[in-house]
């Protein structure tokens, strides 16, 4: 099974930058999509992005431009690198991971999650 754990979150103020990391174990972590989503206390978790297994990227559209998600598959762990962050992106951060290498923006698609960190933005 596989397993991920997240670490970087925290609170920032709006216009300051944050960089998460989720550190995943697994045989076949380098083939594996990988992704994150934030969630909203009572919300469905969202896409926020995600990077297949050719280093492909995908965003949502309001974090393009300041998120960037990367991996190091040496390390087993994925980055998401937030800038500019904004109010609205204070959510929980979970990281996921698919046993397919192709990036879906459905959270029931993901296989696998981490327990989740906090990101708080304020005004």
């Amino acid at each position: 099974q596989v397993q991920l754990v997240e670490s970087g979150g925290g609170a920032v103020q709006a216009g300051g930058s944050l960089s998460l990391s989720c550190v995943a174990s697994g045989r076949y972590f380098n083939i594996r999509a990988m992704g994150w989503f934030r969630q909203v206390s009572g919300n469905q978790r969202e896409f926020v992005a995600g990077i297949n297994s050719g280093l492909g990227t995908y965003y949502k559209d309001s974090v393009l431009g300041r998120f960037t998600i990367s991996r190091d598959n040496a390390k087993n762990t994925v980055y998401l690198q937030m800038s500019n962050l904004k109010p609205e992106d204070t959510a929980v951060y979970h990281c996921a991971a698919r046993n397919p290498g192709s990036v879906e923006q459905f959270a029931h698609a993901w296989d696998y999650w981490g327990q989740g960190t906090q990101v708080t933005v304020s005004s």
